[in-house]
């Protein structure tokens, strides 16, 4: 039987509930990778993305020939902050630095990361930097999350309206800025992307 992850934590990934609500985010697997600057204008973030793909997919591809349980490979997620987080915009983008990851199966240990690692190398024709990618876990526990519907540069009034309904609720933003990309660009009209905008807070 095929995992899917957003399905075993659908709280986490829902893609129906459009009003801001809380959630708690437990103790996750991820692959990552960091970086700086405006993504959309970024070498170096496109190469970043790439990598961090072709190595989701390789380990996916790696236990498929063992008695692993077969998965789906879990959508892309971002960390957005600048140095002052209470100054952080949407605008400047200049200013961001960035961690992108996909969660990964709890049964996914730092030695199959590694032989992962080795396999691609193996198989990459073209030069593959790997020391840009980390094998770690994440907790954000408590957070507001709501659903934006549309072009990723059209975010801001979501957005609003998530810090407003944090403070209204009586709690305060925690943690960073955090995106979970359910469409994929290439293939979707831009006002049907989906993105999960989730914050990290606390009771005040």
């Amino acid at each position: 039987m095929n995992l899917d992850l957003k399905k075993v934590l659908k709280d986490l990934y829902d893609t129906k509930k459009t009003e801001p609500y809380f959630i708690t985010v437990p103790k996750l697997k991820i692959i990552s990778c960091s970086g700086y600057g405006n993504p959309n204008n970024s070498a170096f973030f496109q190469k970043t993305m790439s990598t961090l793909y072709s190595i989701a997919y390789t380990i996916k591809f790696m236990l498929k020939k063992t008695d692993t349980s077969p998965y789906t490979v879990m959508p892309l997620e971002g960390l957005w902050w600048t140095d002052e987080i209470s100054t952080f915009s949407l605008e400047k983008k200049e200013e961001w630095k960035w961690k992108v990851f996909i969660v990964q199966p709890e049964f996914i240990t730092s030695e199959i990361f590694d032989s992962g690692i080795k396999e691609l190398l193996k198989k990459e024709k073209e030069d593959i930097d790997t020391s840009l990618l980390s094998f770690e876990c994440f907790e954000e526990g408590l957070c507001a999350q709501i659903l934006h519907i549309g072009p990723y540069a059209q975010e801001e009034p979501t957005v609003k309206k998530l810090h407003e309904f944090i403070s209204l609720e009586g709690y305060e933003m925690t943690g960073l800025h955090h995106e979970v990309y359910l469409g994929d660009p290439r293939r979707a009209a831009p006002e049907k992307l989906k993105t999960l905008i989730r914050q990290p807070v606390r009771k005040i």
